[in-house]
């Protein structure tokens, strides 16, 4: 897994809690509680990622090769 920072936007709404990941779109979830949303969140980027992966893979054909970068 990656160590690399994200920054969730998190807030209460009634009962739920809502919250969206800043750095990659479409990464978003809602918990009961501040605990379960920030679970939640971190299991939809994780998924975001290795799919992301998964298809970066799949476009770049057999032979490739990974650099690391930091913005």
């Amino acid at each position: 897994m990656s160590t690399t920072p994200y920054t969730a936007v998190i807030r209460r709404d009634g009962r739920w809690w809502i919250g969206w990941v800043e750095e990659v779109p479409g990464v978003n979830s809602q918990g009961e509680t501040r605990e379960e949303l920030l679970t939640n969140l971190r299991e939809a980027l994780n998924e975001a990622i290795e799919m992301n992966r998964e298809d970066a893979r799949k476009a770049a054909g057999e032979q490739f090769e990974e650099v690391s970068l930091q913005p």
